[in-house]
């Protein structure tokens, strides 16, 4: 999402800004339903469009270059260029949140899981034994779950 955004922001192509659409209103629908997933009807509807999108920005991105001059090595492509064969590519992945309710739409859960980690581990240069980061993962995940009020006190955490 976020690199739609900065393709809509920097770009201003429009399916770009059809697809940052098509998303938002996808993620909304799920989170309307009491299934927290779309129907199969309205997943196939979904799917219809988002390939309609990418079919209209096949005919909206400038067409790569040929190599001039014999030049070896692949041909470089633009962001918009790479995010669009994502897109196509990894299709069912994209477009799993609104089939599974297992999956979340953005990644920001697991990036605000791994921080805690990542910034111990960078501090300290690493953990010395993989049973320390366990043992830090394990206290993160404690601190990650949402407390009654009342029982938020530090020594019954540890009991």
């Amino acid at each position: 999402m976020r690199e739609l955004i900065f393709i809509v922001d920097m770009h201003n192509y429009a399916w770009a800004r059809n697809m940052k659409r098509l998303l938002q209103e996808a993620c909304k629908e799920v989170s309307r339903s009491t299934e927290k997933r779309l129907s199969d009807k309205m997943f196939a509807n979904l799917q219809k469009r988002y390939r309609n999108i990418l079919r209209s920005a096949e005919k909206e991105l400038p067409v790569s270059l040929s190599k001039l001059n014999g030049k070896r090595g692949k041909l470089a492509k633009s962001e918009v260029h790479n995010l669009w064969e994502r897109l196509k590519i990894h299709e069912a992945a994209v477009l799993l949140f609104a089939k599974d309710p297992h999956v979340s739409f953005t990644n920001n859960r697991a990036e605000r899981d791994l921080r805690m980690s990542k910034v111990k581990q960078k501090i300290s240069g690493c953990f010395s034994v993989s049973e320390y980061a366990h043992a830090c993962c394990r206290i993160s995940s404690y601190l990650q779950i949402p407390w009654p009020i009342e029982d938020i006190t530090l020594l019954s955490l540890f009991k």
